[in-house]
């Protein structure tokens, strides 16, 4: 069976063999294995299906069908039903995911030198109470090269490396500064810069069925996430040459525009939510 190289940043060990994915088996990958045949027993079959280990010791999955958007996003993907569509299929996910009990020994995915603290420099930075990790695990990472669209609409997730235990509000908010996005508008894509962040967040919101009290987190997570991150990336940095690529290429600084807009922006972005 012939094997085809995924498009990486560098020498790519991720290849497409027929209608399956196969790469090097990582600490985590019988976890997410195992996750990703739960929810697929729970009817969530939009992502890859686990199918264990090949005779080189690779980790095999599905291929998923689909296009999958490059970043910086491209202006088809800035509709609300885009957000429609991926509000639906986060809370599908999230449903299926319910009651998942890890198994034994479970190891669970992460950011070089730990985004929770565990990196040279690292502080924990706590979330807001009501959205502490352990509620369900979820995807936690929906950059554009993760979402994959049919006919023009999220369809389905691939690359589920970093999901672990969270809060349904924070995994949501991941998808929401993904694809809002919540960012300074000069740190945006060009076709989202002049579009309005919290009404695009309330309609991602209410496609997922988010109650009032979850509604009431989204902006003090949304806050968190990027203080986490400030502290996460800057360490990831330290310890690994393409964090520390992007960190020097300018991660930081639109972390903080980011963080900055975010203060100015929360008491708009809370009022339309709880509208």
């Amino acid at each position: 069976m012939s094997e085809t190289a995924f498009p990486h940043d560098g020498p790519s060990l991720v290849v497409r063999a027929g209608d399956t994915v196969r790469r090097p088996a990582r600490p985590f990958s019988a976890t997410v294995q195992h996750y990703l045949a739960h929810v697929r027993s729970r009817g969530f079959v939009d992502c890859p299906e686990p199918l264990g280990l090949d005779d080189k010791g690779r980790e095999v999955l599905s291929y998923v069908p689909g296009q999958v958007p490059v970043d910086p996003l491209p202006a088809d993907v800035a509709g609300t039903e885009v957000l429609i569509a991926l509000g639906s299929l986060v809370r599908r996910l999230h449903d299926a995911a319910d009651g998942w009990a890890p198994p034994p020994g479970a190891v669970f995915g992460d950011i070089p030198g730990a985004l929770h603290g565990s990196g040279p420099g690292a502080r924990p930075v706590p979330p807001p109470r009501g959205a502490e990790a352990g509620e369900i695990v979820a995807h936690q990472d929906y950059c554009p090269g993760n979402v994959v669209f049919r006919d023009g609409l999220p369809a389905a997730l691939i690359d589920f490396d970093l999901c672990r235990p969270t809060s349904r509000v924070g995994d949501l908010v991941n998808a929401i500064a993904w694809w809002v996005p919540l960012a300074a508008p000069s740190d945006r894509p060009p076709a989202f810069v002049n579009l309005d962040a919290a009404t695009r967040t309330r309609v991602l919101v209410d496609a997922y069925g988010l109650d009032a009290e979850s509604r009431a987190l989204v902006v003090p997570v949304a806050r968190w996430r990027v203080e986490a991150n400030l502290v996460g990336m800057k360490a990831a940095a330290q310890v690994d040459p393409l964090f520390r690529r992007w960190w020097d290429e300018g991660l930081g600084e639109r972390l903080l525009r980011t963080r900055d807009w975010l203060a100015t922006e929360a008491p708009h972005l809370h009022a339309v939510l709880l509208a």
